[in-house]
């Protein structure tokens, strides 16, 4: 009796200790995580007090073991459920710590704001990992306890195996997206486009807004968004303006009467340009390319710094010849032509 009072005495002492020194950690992780959030990350780690709360006074007990006075098989039991609670503790700590670290990162992206599309995408992304990696974290903590009991100890295997399985089955399942972030490194490399590139890509005109390891993002000049996986830049054709340069030659085409006087045109062209602060002075060409039952084809060729700039300079090229030609050549203007035999 006096062997089960000696054990009962340390125990107590040891799971006394283990609880004293459990406040002064909890008060050193509180400023700590107010020394954070101070840095603009909101680490809010009052939720590790629940599995501490139990982790210290159990390794106060642990401690103090090895000295009890207790027969072998009554200890070897108390051991193992010891191991029992420490693995599930453990377990509820590594929890707690993703969601806290989950926190810490979202408080950095404000979705009450007005223009929050990109934080309600870090929202969702966060969130859905957290909680993948937490089930994860879970379904360790149990097959790890159900492999220290000998009599189920294949259950705990079998949960580990089919976690396993769940992996090569959901790898099967992700090729698609498996290829994709093969593609985002391929791209990375090869670098056919790049941040802020032009591209005419689906019949749409826009800029490389985002790249990923998986997906693209065009902003399309109307700032609608094009999200495209990675893998159609290595796969199908596009158009990148800016691959080499940003400079790009545009082309008006001017559709008149075969009475159009092409000198006097091709001056105008010139002149326009030459007012126009947008043209680069490399390209000023002005020709015939074509020649209908009703109409001549008249392509004006200029250039410009960038794609922007050029679609202007293209606009105020086309208004310009328009208006040219209505005030100094209207019979020039496209007409339909009408011979009447007389009887």
């Amino acid at each position: 009796m006096n062997e089960y009072l000696f054990s009962a005495v340390l125990i107590a002492g040891g799971f006394l200790a283990g609880w004293l020194f459990y406040f002064p950690v909890m008060i050193l992780l509180k400023r700590w995580g107010r020394a954070v959030s101070l840095k603009g990350f909101k680490a809010d780690l009052g939720g590790l007090k629940a599995p501490l709360r139990y982790l210290f006074p159990l390794t106060g007990i642990s401690i103090v073991f090895p000295l009890l006075r207790l027969p072998e098989k009554i200890r070897l039991s108390a051991d193992h459920y010891m191991n029992v609670l420490f693995i599930a503790l453990f377990g509820w700590v590594g929890v707690k710590i993703v969601y806290i670290v989950r926190d810490a990162i979202l408080c950095c992206y404000d979705i009450s704001a007005r223009d929050n599309a990109f934080a309600r995408s870090m929202h969702t992304q966060i969130r859905l990992m957290a909680n993948i990696v937490g089930v994860a974290v879970i379904l360790l903590t149990s097959g790890i306890i159900l492999m220290t009991f000998p009599g189920i100890k294949h259950i705990g295997v079998s949960i580990l195996a089919s976690a396993g399985i769940a992996g090569i089955v959901l790898g099967f399942a992700a090729q698609k997206t498996l290829g994709n972030f093969i593609a985002g490194i391929q791209l990375a490399i090869a670098q056919p486009i790049r941040l802020d590139d032009v591209v005419v890509i689906e019949g749409e005109w826009g800029w490389i807004e985002e790249i990923t390891l998986t997906f693209v993002v065009v902003r399309i000049w109307d700032l609608r968004r094009l999200v495209l996986p990675i893998s159609y830049f290595l796969e199908k054709p596009f158009q990148n303006w800016t691959r080499a340069s940003a400079d790009l030659l545009g082309t008006v085409f001017i559709y008149a009467d075969y009475t159009v006087p092409v000198g006097q045109l091709r001056d105008e062209l010139t002149r326009i340009l030459r007012k126009s602060p947008r043209w680069d002075k490399r390209a000023n060409v002005l020709q015939v390319t074509n020649m209908t039952e009703k109409t001549v084809e008249l392509r004006a060729l200029m250039s410009s710094a960038d794609s922007p700039t050029l679609w202007d300079l293209r606009c105020e090229v086309r208004e310009g010849m328009l208006k040219f030609l209505q005030e100094s050549f209207p019979g020039s203007l496209p007409k339909t032509r009408i011979a009447m035999d007389k009887e």
